[in-house]
């Protein structure tokens, strides 16, 4: 985890999809499906440049269970932290944290850990005071 906020503070698209299989699906939070390491790759490439450019993301795991050996599913906490500007239809914190539900399938193949499946969902910021 602390290699994709790494990959994500630099803005490093290629780094942020390293360990994603080569056929994982991934939906975003605001419910785009995508479908390959290259789409993945694509997508962050093209949020690191604009929506996101200059935001960091901390990653916390909330529960790891292993259904097999070599399958994993990790619930995480993302927090996506200076998101000044986020896209139509995400909302963010009054602290300009935006912060996630993500849910990582992981599939172990020849000694390595992949991402397989990675759906993202969004936690509605609390309604204003009135």
């Amino acid at each position: 985890m602390a290699s994709l906020d790494d990959a994500w503070a630099r803005g490093d698209a290629g780094a942020f999809a390293n360990r994603f299989a080569a056929d994982g699906t991934f939906t975003n939070v605001l419910g785009m499906f995508f479908q390959g390491r290259d789409e993945f790759r694509e997508r962050h490439d093209a949020v690191f440049k604009t929506v996101f450019k200059g935001t960091t993301l901390a990653l916390r795991i909330a529960t790891l269970r292993f259904i097999r050996p070599d399958v994993a599913i990790a619930d995480l906490d993302a927090e996506l932290r200076g998101c000044t500007n986020p896209p139509g239809g995400l909302a963010a914190m009054p602290d300009d944290t935006i912060r996630t539900k993500l849910l990582m399938v992981l599939v172990k193949e020849h000694g390595d850990w992949w991402i397989s499946a990675y759906h993202n969902v969004a936690v509605v910021p609390p309604p204003p005071n009135g």
